[in-house]
């Protein structure tokens, strides 16, 4: 895996070398740049396949027409070069090259042909454009801004921010999304006027201007209502079993993340299934039990025979991390497992280069509680929000505040909070931290009297309103959870933590072959009844212990609660009732006192809040 920056137009080495130098953290062990007059490329190098410096980048097609500098796997990069090989000579055997002639054949229609994992920016010096793409699921992220005197992009936004054409102006209506998701929806960023290029997207740049903006691949929920459920399971088991075996390809050491969950256990088994060798598995473990997996992970290990390693996460350790993962994220970023998932990437790294994890299965295959809870809304949704705000006034009052993860108090607040707006929004709020009247109140009236959508909440009616009418309210939702959660969140958590350590992830669920198949078969192979992930279930039922196969999702949690109103509440305090332009001081303070006292659970917003206001003072944006 790598970094890739450049720009066209205004630009000097100085500062590509800067903007290429502050994501050397993604590709450690090459750092490249090609300059001429109104373009620069820059690469940083993880090197994985081919370690020959043959395989540094930018690259260049023989006859020096067409140079790229590519973030990604592509993993059919062999058969495609097969195709090749009679009509271009090959100097590597890199999958960035197959990227070069693939260009040079088929120009943007190679993307109907590859598979894989990839942001790249490939420049045409006969037709003096810049193409831009990036991987149907967005897994590799690629953040761009178009001005009059130049065009800026790379992987990660630190990158952009070295070029003195970006002005660092925070984004208001990202600050509000943010607030309600917990990250930073694409195409938005932080940043005003850069933005992230979305999933199974396209451009070309001319003259520092975007001409074309397109996606070249789009989810289809057409459904194959002939399979039988019989022939699902072989099917996806297939699948699986393909999709894991390619991304087994790698001339440096690789494992696996195994939490002890069916989602990792699966990709455990099917990496193990494809191997000579015992592969490497990995996972961590807490001191507090309630949050602790590892006597899971060590099960399946035994039973798949993997050479299994576990690191334990204690208290100490985390909070050294937070002071650690934070000040390098590029955007404010709430979800806290992102610190376990550090740990377990730095952890992994002492050992391997590459790993593949088990994400993507809950969305694809209705994993969540939030899917099961679909059944039960209905009643509530039809109620008038002011019905479900006195419901959760009255149960704040009835139920006791309990630290533990994931307990009964926050899953009931948390559940009623999904009411307190449109239907469409109803599994936001369920996900998310601040609702529509709770940033009312936290804004100051002027910010807030100025915002284009104040309730932080329309672009999930952009996304349900982009869909086909043919598809089911199911289906609606699924995609809504591709285009946010998966996108923003999920894949942004394992990019960021991983590559902070210089390793790579790779995740079979998100094949595109396994995403087209899960995404044509019908309902209730996915969710049945209220069991989530039912065809995934009965494929590995015979393959992992029933225990493992039936366990309930349980993802990463750290007690944040308890560090709120202890290890940390000295430094959260100092930053939050830090007068700033934006947010009410007498609202924070409330939320505050509150969870002090253990009258509410308010650690989802006082995290959230906390990350934000870190964010904007050490990026001098208060």
């Amino acid at each position: 895996m790598c970094g890739i920056a450049g720009y066209t137009g205004e630009g000097n080495e100085s500062t590509l070398k800067q903007m290429i130098h502050s994501i050397k953290h993604r590709g450690p062990d090459v750092q490249d740049i090609y300059i001429q007059p109104n373009l620069g490329l820059a690469h940083a190098r993880l090197s994985i396949l081919d370690l020959n410096s043959t395989g540094n980048q930018p690259m260049f097609s023989s006859d020096k027409q067409v140079a790229i500098v590519f973030n990604g796997e592509i993993y059919n990069y062999a058969s495609l070069k097969n195709e090749l090989k009679n009509k271009y000579e090959f100097q590597t055997n890199t999958d960035t090259e197959v990227l070069l002639y693939l260009y040079k054949e088929y120009g943007t229609q190679l993307l109907n042909k590859i598979e894989g994992m990839f942001a790249f920016a490939l420049y045409d010096f006969k037709d003096q454009s810049l193409f831009l793409a990036k991987d149907i699921m967005g897994k590799k992220p690629l953040y761009y801004t178009a001005s009059s005197n130049c065009f800026v992009f790379g992987s990660e936004l630190k990158s952009l921010l070295k070029h003195p054409g970006i002005e660092k102006k925070l984004n208001i209506e990202a600050v509000n999304q943010y607030l309600t998701f917990d990250y930073v929806p694409t195409p938005n960023s932080i940043i005003k006027n850069v933005s992230k290029l979305e999933p199974g997207h396209f451009l070309i740049v001319k003259d520092n201007k975007i001409v074309v903006k397109k996606p070249y691949w789009q989810h289809n929920f057409s459904k194959n209502n002939t399979i039988t459920f019989n022939d699902a399971t072989t099917k996806l088991d297939s699948l699986l079993n393909d999709a894991t075996k390619k991304r087994l390809m790698s001339d440096v050491p690789l494992g696996v993340f195994l939490s002890g969950g069916l989602d990792s256990s699966t990709i455990a088994y099917y990496a193990q299934k494809n191997s000579i060798d015992k592969i490497k598995t990995f996972s961590i473990g807490f001191e507090d039990k309630s949050y602790d997996e590892t006597d899971y992970a060590k099960q399946v290990s035994q039973h798949l025979g993997t050479d299994h390693h576990t690191g334990i996460l204690t208290q100490s350790k985390t909070l050294e991390l937070i002071n650690k993962i934070y000040p390098n994220i590029d955007e404010p970023f709430a979800d806290a497992s992102l610190i376990p998932t550090y740990f377990l990437s730095e952890f992994t790294k002492e050992h391997v280069t590459v790993a593949l994890g088990g994400d993507g299965s809950d969305e694809l295959l209705a994993g969540y509680p939030t899917f099961v809870s679909n059944y039960f809304k209905e009643p509530l949704a039809s109620l008038p929000s002011s019905v479900s705000s006195n419901l959760l006034k009255i149960t704040n009052g009835l139920m006791k505040v309990n630290d533990n993860n994931i307990s009964l108090d926050f899953k009931v607040k948390q559940y009623l909070r999904g009411f307190l707006s449109k239907k469409n929004h109803t599994h936001q709020l369920w996900l998310g931290s601040f609702t529509p009247n709770e940033k009312k109140q936290l804004f100051k009236p002027e910010v807030y009297d100025s915002l284009h959508d104040n309730t932080g909440l329309n672009i999930i009616d952009d996304h349900f309103n982009s869909t086909s009418e043919n598809w089911s309210n199911f289906d609606k939702t699924t995609y809504y959870y591709y285009q946010t959660y998966l996108l923003d969140d999920i894949l942004v958590k394992v990019d960021r933590a991983s590559m902070l350590n210089s390793l790579e992830v790779r995740s079979p669920f998100l094949d595109k072959d396994v995403v087209e198949f899960i995404n044509s078969i019908p309902k209730k192979y996915k969710l049945k009844g209220f069991n989530g992930k039912y065809l995934l279930k009965k494929v590995m039922e015979n393959n992992l212990p029933k225990n493992i196969t039936n366990r309930s999702k349980k993802g990463f949690g750290i007690p944040l609660s308890q560090w709120i109103r202890e290890d940390l509440k000295e430094e959260i305090t100092a930053i939050l009732l830090t007068e700033d332009f934006y947010f009410n001081q007498t609202y924070i303070k409330q939320i505050l006192n509150e969870h002090f006292n253990k009258k509410r659970n308010h650690r989802k917003l006082i995290w959230n809040l906390y990350l934000l206001k870190f964010y904007m003072f050490n990026n001098d944006l208060a």
